[in-house]
């Protein structure tokens, strides 16, 4: 099984919603979530928020934060997290920020992602150094993104 029929599965079955915060995935999260039938249930939207003025307007991460950090470190990532599920209601929520490639930005490596999921009281960050093309790279975080949120769930019983 794939980890979005997974994911919409156990939404499904615990009665859970999900909402996503994308950078570097620019809504890729978002098509594999909503390519899997019966999603509308369970997956209520989600922000593709390229642009520091997205991410700090519509997620409320701190602009402090990236005016000191830029948008590619695990407390962007929370913040988008805690951003997007609060904007649109949802149990559950998952952020991706980092640099695709197929160059570096900001000073970071290409590869380099963080990703959050948030369920309840707990968040959890991961850095990630993921090695392809932007195309792979995109695709890697995705699936990860997908399988932090599966991991957070089944750990909240």
């Amino acid at each position: 099984m794939t980890p979005e029929k997974e994911l919409v599965s156990l939404l499904s079955a615990r009665a859970l919603t999900l909402a996503c915060a994308e950078s570097c995935t620019g809504g890729l999260l978002a098509e594999k979530v909503t390519c899997v039938p019966g999603a509308s249930a369970v997956f209520l939207g989600g922000v593709v928020s390229y642009a520091y003025s997205v991410k700090e307007k519509v997620l409320g991460v701190s602009a402090e934060v990236l005016a000191e950090k830029g948008a590619f470190c695990p407390e962007v990532a929370e913040q988008m997290a805690h951003g997007v599920r609060a904007l649109v209601g949802a149990d559950v929520s998952v952020a991706t920020t980092g640099v695709a490639g197929p160059g570096p930005a900001e000073g970071k490596p290409a590869g380099l992602v963080y990703i959050a999921a948030s369920f309840g009281e707990k968040t959890v960050v991961a850095e990630n150094h993921f090695v392809g093309t932007r195309e792979e790279v995109r695709e890697q975080a995705a699936n990860k993104a997908l399988e932090m949120a599966i991991e957070i769930i089944s750990e909240k019983r």
